[in-house]
Protein backbone atom coordinates (compact mmCIF):
# COMPACT_ATOMS: atom_id res chain seq x y z
CA UNK A 1 0.00 0.00 0.00
CA UNK A 2 1.54 3.34 -1.39
CA UNK A 3 1.25 6.72 1.20
CA UNK A 4 3.12 9.95 2.13
CA UNK A 5 4.41 9.24 5.26
CA UNK A 6 5.41 12.72 6.42
CA UNK A 7 0.90 13.71 5.09
CA UNK A 8 0.29 11.32 7.63
CA UNK A 9 2.52 11.57 10.83
CA UNK A 10 0.22 14.89 11.18
CA UNK A 11 -2.72 12.19 12.00
CA UNK A 12 -0.18 10.49 14.49
CA UNK A 13 1.17 8.15 12.18
CA UNK A 14 4.39 6.28 13.16
CA UNK A 15 7.48 3.96 12.13
CA UNK A 16 5.86 1.14 14.14
CA UNK A 17 2.38 1.22 11.96
CA UNK A 18 3.81 2.19 9.28
CA UNK A 19 6.07 -1.43 9.38
CA UNK A 20 2.45 -2.93 9.96
CA UNK A 21 1.01 -1.52 7.23
CA UNK A 22 2.98 -3.92 4.55
CA UNK A 23 1.24 -7.00 6.33
CA UNK A 24 -1.98 -6.22 4.92
CA UNK A 25 -3.12 -8.72 2.15
CA UNK A 26 -5.03 -6.23 -0.21
CA UNK A 27 -2.60 -3.42 -1.87
CA UNK A 28 -5.17 -1.16 -3.77
CA UNK A 29 -6.28 0.85 -0.47
CA UNK A 30 -5.72 3.74 0.99
CA UNK A 31 -4.47 4.50 4.32
CA UNK A 32 -6.86 6.30 6.95
CA UNK A 33 -6.73 6.50 10.71
CA UNK A 34 -10.40 6.00 12.40
CA UNK A 35 -10.50 10.01 14.17
CA UNK A 36 -14.64 9.46 15.46
CA UNK A 37 -16.70 5.94 16.58
CA UNK A 38 -20.21 6.07 17.19
CA UNK A 39 -21.43 2.50 17.03
CA UNK A 40 -21.05 1.18 13.61
CA UNK A 41 -20.27 4.45 11.87
CA UNK A 42 -16.58 5.65 11.39
CA UNK A 43 -14.96 9.12 10.40
CA UNK A 44 -12.10 8.61 8.38
CA UNK A 45 -8.90 10.48 7.41
CA UNK A 46 -6.45 9.92 4.69
CA UNK A 47 -4.49 12.82 5.51
CA UNK A 48 -6.10 15.43 2.85
CA UNK A 49 -9.86 14.77 3.94
CA UNK A 50 -12.44 13.04 6.02
CA UNK A 51 -15.50 11.20 4.91
CA UNK A 52 -17.61 8.92 6.71
CA UNK A 53 -17.32 5.52 6.10
CA UNK A 54 -19.02 1.76 7.12
CA UNK A 55 -16.99 -1.72 7.44
CA UNK A 56 -17.49 -4.42 5.41
CA UNK A 57 -19.63 -7.17 7.26
CA UNK A 58 -17.08 -9.57 6.48
CA UNK A 59 -14.32 -7.64 8.50
CA UNK A 60 -16.72 -6.87 11.48
CA UNK A 61 -17.54 -10.25 11.90
CA UNK A 62 -13.19 -11.28 11.88
CA UNK A 63 -12.85 -8.24 14.43
CA UNK A 64 -15.67 -9.65 16.70
CA UNK A 65 -14.78 -13.05 16.84
CA UNK A 66 -11.35 -12.02 17.54
CA UNK A 67 -12.86 -9.71 20.70
CA UNK A 68 -11.56 -6.46 19.02
CA UNK A 69 -13.89 -4.26 17.33
CA UNK A 70 -13.00 -1.12 15.19
CA UNK A 71 -12.24 1.97 17.74
CA UNK A 72 -11.17 5.41 17.63
CA UNK A 73 -7.13 5.47 16.52
CA UNK A 74 -7.48 2.71 14.44
CA UNK A 75 -5.63 2.65 11.12
CA UNK A 76 -7.49 1.54 8.26
CA UNK A 77 -6.69 0.12 4.60
CA UNK A 78 -10.28 1.79 2.67
CA UNK A 79 -11.94 1.91 -0.81
CA UNK A 80 -14.61 4.52 -2.35
CA UNK A 81 -17.27 2.74 -4.14
CA UNK A 82 -18.91 3.72 -7.38
CA UNK A 83 -21.56 5.57 -5.22
CA UNK A 84 -19.29 7.32 -3.43
CA UNK A 85 -19.83 5.46 -0.42
CA UNK A 86 -16.54 4.71 1.92
CA UNK A 87 -15.87 1.25 3.33
CA UNK A 88 -13.22 -0.13 6.04
CA UNK A 89 -12.23 -3.19 3.81
CA UNK A 90 -9.61 -4.44 6.28
CA UNK A 91 -6.97 -3.16 9.79
CA UNK A 92 -3.76 -2.34 10.45
CA UNK A 93 -3.04 -4.71 13.92
CA UNK A 94 -2.13 -1.48 16.71
CA UNK A 95 0.25 -1.31 18.57
CA UNK A 96 -0.77 -0.78 21.59
CA UNK A 97 -4.59 -0.22 22.76
CA UNK A 98 -6.19 0.82 25.65
CA UNK A 99 -9.50 -1.47 26.51
CA UNK A 100 -11.69 -2.53 29.34
CA UNK A 101 -14.00 -4.89 30.50
CA UNK A 102 -17.70 -5.08 30.83
CA UNK A 103 -19.58 -6.71 33.67
CA UNK A 104 -19.92 -9.62 31.72
CA UNK A 105 -16.58 -10.04 30.97
CA UNK A 106 -16.78 -8.58 27.52
CA UNK A 107 -13.68 -6.86 25.84
CA UNK A 108 -14.47 -3.21 25.24
CA UNK A 109 -11.44 -1.46 23.06
CA UNK A 110 -11.38 2.49 24.07
CA UNK A 111 -8.12 3.45 22.07
CA UNK A 112 -5.69 1.87 19.84
CA UNK A 113 -2.24 2.93 18.55
CA UNK A 114 -1.78 5.43 21.62
CA UNK A 115 1.51 6.17 22.96
CA UNK A 116 0.30 8.26 26.64
CA UNK A 117 -2.02 8.65 27.97
CA UNK A 118 -3.50 12.06 30.09
CA UNK A 119 -5.48 10.73 32.99
CA UNK A 120 -7.79 13.42 34.19
CA UNK A 121 -8.77 14.30 37.78
CA UNK A 122 -10.33 17.29 39.33
CA UNK A 123 -9.26 18.78 42.36
CA UNK A 124 -12.73 18.78 43.91
CA UNK A 125 -14.79 16.03 44.79
CA UNK A 126 -14.21 13.94 41.74
CA UNK A 127 -10.37 13.11 43.70
CA UNK A 128 -9.60 10.21 44.53
CA UNK A 129 -5.64 8.98 44.68
CA UNK A 130 -6.74 5.15 44.70
CA UNK A 131 -8.58 5.80 41.55
CA UNK A 132 -5.96 7.10 40.13
CA UNK A 133 -3.56 4.29 40.91
CA UNK A 134 -6.06 1.83 39.27
CA UNK A 135 -6.13 3.98 35.91
CA UNK A 136 -2.39 4.04 35.87
CA UNK A 137 -2.11 -0.07 36.18
CA UNK A 138 -4.71 -0.60 33.77
CA UNK A 139 -3.18 2.45 30.97
CA UNK A 140 0.75 0.61 31.85
CA UNK A 141 -0.90 -2.72 31.56
CA UNK A 142 -1.72 -1.64 27.82
CA UNK A 143 2.28 -0.56 27.41
CA UNK A 144 1.02 3.05 27.17
CA UNK A 145 2.95 5.61 29.28
CA UNK A 146 0.77 7.51 31.95
CA UNK A 147 0.68 10.83 32.63
CA UNK A 148 -1.78 12.29 35.54
CA UNK A 149 -3.80 15.61 34.85
CA UNK A 150 -5.23 17.09 38.14
CA UNK A 151 -8.02 19.68 36.76
CA UNK A 152 -9.48 22.74 38.53
CA UNK A 153 -6.12 24.25 40.02
CA UNK A 154 -7.98 27.52 39.99
CA UNK A 155 -10.96 26.37 42.15
CA UNK A 156 -10.38 23.81 44.32
CA UNK A 157 -9.95 24.80 48.14
CA UNK A 158 -7.77 21.73 48.97
CA UNK A 159 -5.78 22.03 45.40
CA UNK A 160 -2.02 22.08 46.77
CA UNK A 161 -2.48 19.09 49.83
CA UNK A 162 -4.60 17.14 47.26
CA UNK A 163 -1.28 17.69 44.56
CA UNK A 164 1.20 17.12 47.54
CA UNK A 165 -0.46 13.86 48.59
CA UNK A 166 -0.27 12.84 44.51
CA UNK A 167 2.95 13.18 44.49
CA UNK A 168 3.30 11.68 47.40
CA UNK A 169 1.55 8.36 46.60
CA UNK A 170 2.49 7.47 43.15
CA UNK A 171 5.92 6.28 41.89
CA UNK A 172 7.99 8.95 40.80
CA UNK A 173 8.38 7.57 37.67
CA UNK A 174 4.60 9.02 36.42
CA UNK A 175 4.18 13.04 36.15
CA UNK A 176 1.69 14.63 37.64
CA UNK A 177 0.57 17.82 36.52
CA UNK A 178 -1.50 20.41 37.91
CA UNK A 179 -3.50 23.01 36.11
CA UNK A 180 -6.35 25.19 35.19
CA UNK A 181 -8.48 23.96 32.23
CA UNK A 182 -8.91 26.95 31.08
CA UNK A 183 -5.34 28.80 30.76
CA UNK A 184 -2.96 28.54 28.18
CA UNK A 185 -0.48 27.66 30.65
CA UNK A 186 -1.87 24.08 30.02
CA UNK A 187 -0.31 24.05 27.08
CA UNK A 188 2.85 24.63 28.03
CA UNK A 189 2.50 22.27 30.98
CA UNK A 190 1.69 19.44 28.40
CA UNK A 191 3.13 20.31 25.32
CA UNK A 192 6.11 17.73 25.86
CA UNK A 193 3.68 15.14 25.10
CA UNK A 194 1.94 16.84 22.05
CA UNK A 195 4.53 16.58 19.54
CA UNK A 196 4.10 15.42 15.71
CA UNK A 197 3.74 11.45 15.51
CA UNK A 198 2.49 11.43 18.76
CA UNK A 199 -1.07 10.21 19.56
CA UNK A 200 -2.74 11.18 23.50
CA UNK A 201 -5.75 9.79 24.69
CA UNK A 202 -7.68 11.42 27.83
CA UNK A 203 -9.23 9.11 30.45
CA UNK A 204 -11.04 10.25 33.60
CA UNK A 205 -14.88 10.49 35.28
CA UNK A 206 -17.74 13.03 33.88
CA UNK A 207 -16.85 16.04 34.69
CA UNK A 208 -13.16 15.96 35.26
CA UNK A 209 -12.59 18.27 32.79
CA UNK A 210 -11.47 16.33 29.76
CA UNK A 211 -13.50 18.26 27.38
CA UNK A 212 -12.04 21.69 28.59
CA UNK A 213 -8.69 20.69 28.21
CA UNK A 214 -9.42 19.55 24.66
CA UNK A 215 -10.87 22.78 23.84
CA UNK A 216 -7.76 24.69 25.44
CA UNK A 217 -5.21 21.97 23.82
CA UNK A 218 -6.88 21.98 20.27
CA UNK A 219 -9.62 24.88 20.13
CA UNK A 220 -12.29 21.48 19.19
CA UNK A 221 -15.49 23.08 20.37
CA UNK A 222 -16.03 20.35 23.01
CA UNK A 223 -19.41 20.95 24.87
CA UNK A 224 -18.85 21.20 28.35
CA UNK A 225 -21.03 21.05 31.46
CA UNK A 226 -21.41 21.45 35.03
CA UNK A 227 -20.64 19.11 37.86
CA UNK A 228 -23.13 18.20 40.92
CA UNK A 229 -21.90 20.68 43.83
CA UNK A 230 -22.55 17.49 46.05
CA UNK A 231 -20.50 14.66 44.58
CA UNK A 232 -19.04 16.71 41.52
CA UNK A 233 -20.04 14.35 39.29
CA UNK A 234 -20.34 15.20 35.74
CA UNK A 235 -23.19 14.62 32.87
CA UNK A 236 -21.52 12.83 30.40
CA UNK A 237 -21.48 15.88 27.96
CA UNK A 238 -18.97 13.50 25.78
CA UNK A 239 -20.89 10.85 24.16
CA UNK A 240 -18.85 9.58 21.43
CA UNK A 241 -14.91 9.42 21.10
CA UNK A 242 -12.92 11.61 18.86
CA UNK A 243 -9.93 12.58 17.49
CA UNK A 244 -8.43 16.25 17.93
CA UNK A 245 -5.60 17.58 15.60
CA UNK A 246 -3.09 19.89 18.00
CA UNK A 247 -1.10 23.26 17.36
CA UNK A 248 2.23 21.60 18.54
CA UNK A 249 1.26 18.48 15.88
CA UNK A 250 0.17 16.00 18.17
CA UNK A 251 -3.14 14.39 18.21
CA UNK A 252 -5.78 13.79 21.41
CA UNK A 253 -8.50 11.58 21.68
CA UNK A 254 -11.37 12.53 23.78
CA UNK A 255 -13.67 9.46 25.56
CA UNK A 256 -17.06 9.66 27.54
CA UNK A 257 -16.68 9.67 31.46
CA UNK A 258 -15.20 6.37 32.47
CA UNK A 259 -18.16 5.06 35.39
CA UNK A 260 -16.14 1.81 35.36
CA UNK A 261 -12.82 0.99 34.09
CA UNK A 262 -12.39 -2.91 34.96
CA UNK A 263 -8.94 -4.43 33.79
CA UNK A 264 -8.15 -5.63 30.53
CA UNK A 265 -4.85 -8.22 31.78
CA UNK A 266 -4.16 -10.65 33.73
CA UNK A 267 -3.12 -10.71 37.22
CA UNK A 268 0.55 -11.04 36.62
CA UNK A 269 0.50 -8.15 34.37
CA UNK A 270 -1.32 -6.05 36.34
CA UNK A 271 0.93 -6.79 39.42
CA UNK A 272 4.27 -5.67 37.52
CA UNK A 273 2.57 -2.09 36.79
CA UNK A 274 3.08 -1.97 41.10
CA UNK A 275 7.05 -1.90 41.03
CA UNK A 276 7.20 -1.31 44.43
CA UNK A 277 4.87 -4.18 45.56
CA UNK A 278 6.62 -6.61 43.14
CA UNK A 279 10.30 -5.49 44.25
CA UNK A 280 9.37 -5.71 48.02
CA UNK A 281 7.67 -9.41 47.33
CA UNK A 282 11.11 -10.80 47.03
CA UNK A 283 12.25 -10.12 50.45
CA UNK A 284 9.08 -11.47 51.96
CA UNK A 285 9.53 -14.73 53.97
CA UNK A 286 7.24 -17.26 52.12
CA UNK A 287 7.51 -17.31 48.63
CA UNK A 288 3.80 -17.57 47.81
CA UNK A 289 3.01 -14.86 50.36
CA UNK A 290 -0.20 -13.22 50.46
CA UNK A 291 0.87 -10.25 51.85
CA UNK A 292 -2.16 -10.39 54.43
CA UNK A 293 -1.68 -11.85 57.62
CA UNK A 294 2.04 -14.31 56.68
CA UNK A 295 4.69 -13.06 59.13
CA UNK A 296 7.73 -11.98 57.73
CA UNK A 297 5.91 -9.83 54.88
CA UNK A 298 7.88 -7.20 53.56
CA UNK A 299 5.57 -5.71 51.75
CA UNK A 300 3.10 -5.51 54.42
CA UNK A 301 5.47 -3.82 56.21
CA UNK A 302 6.88 -1.41 53.64
CA UNK A 303 3.79 -0.78 51.69
CA UNK A 304 0.80 1.87 52.75
CA UNK A 305 -1.80 -0.26 53.70
CA UNK A 306 -4.66 1.84 51.65
CA UNK A 307 -2.01 1.02 48.53
CA UNK A 308 -2.11 -2.50 49.11
CA UNK A 309 -5.43 -2.78 49.39
CA UNK A 310 -5.99 -1.23 46.48
CA UNK A 311 -2.82 -3.42 44.44
CA UNK A 312 -5.32 -6.61 46.06
CA UNK A 313 -8.13 -5.40 44.61
CA UNK A 314 -6.91 -5.13 41.24
CA UNK A 315 -5.90 -8.56 41.52
CA UNK A 316 -9.39 -9.82 41.98
CA UNK A 317 -10.71 -7.73 39.71
CA UNK A 318 -7.96 -9.35 37.03
CA UNK A 319 -8.68 -12.84 38.02
CA UNK A 320 -12.88 -12.35 37.70
CA UNK A 321 -12.12 -10.84 34.10
CA UNK A 322 -9.76 -14.27 33.04
CA UNK A 323 -13.15 -16.32 34.61
CA UNK A 324 -15.69 -17.55 32.30
CA UNK A 325 -19.20 -16.78 31.91
CA UNK A 326 -20.11 -20.07 33.69
CA UNK A 327 -17.36 -19.54 36.61
CA UNK A 328 -18.88 -15.95 37.21
CA UNK A 329 -22.35 -17.78 37.68
CA UNK A 330 -21.35 -20.41 40.01
CA UNK A 331 -18.76 -17.74 42.19
CA UNK A 332 -22.06 -15.53 42.13
CA UNK A 333 -23.86 -18.31 43.28
CA UNK A 334 -21.57 -19.46 46.02
CA UNK A 335 -21.38 -16.00 47.75
CA UNK A 336 -25.50 -15.92 47.49
CA UNK A 337 -25.36 -18.85 49.46
CA UNK A 338 -22.68 -17.41 51.78
CA UNK A 339 -24.70 -14.42 52.07
CA UNK A 340 -27.68 -16.45 53.01
CA UNK A 341 -26.03 -18.60 55.60
CA UNK A 342 -24.69 -15.55 57.60
CA UNK A 343 -28.00 -13.74 57.54
CA UNK A 344 -29.83 -17.36 59.07
CA UNK A 345 -27.23 -17.22 61.72
CA UNK A 346 -28.02 -13.35 62.57
CA UNK A 347 -31.43 -14.24 62.74
CA UNK A 348 -31.08 -17.43 65.05
CA UNK A 349 -28.86 -15.56 67.48
CA UNK A 350 -31.36 -12.87 67.74
CA UNK A 351 -34.16 -15.70 69.36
Amino acid sequence: MEFEFETLRALGLTQAVASRVAQLPTSDLRLARVIEAQRDCYTLHDGRVEQPARALPRLVEQLQARAEPLTIGDWVGMQVDVHGQAWVVDRVDPVTQIARRANDGRRQPLASNVDAALLVMGLDADFNSRRMERYIAMVRASEVAPVVVLTKLDIAPNARERVAEMHARLPATVPVLSVNALSRQACTEIGPWLHAGQTLVLLGSSGAGKSTLINTLAGAGQLTGGVRSSDGRGRHTTTARSMHRCAQGGCIIDTPGLRTFRPDADAQTLAATFDDVQALAHQCRFRDCRHESEPGCAVRAQVNGDRLDNYKKLMRDAQRGDMTPLERIEQRSKWKTIRKAGSQRAREKRT
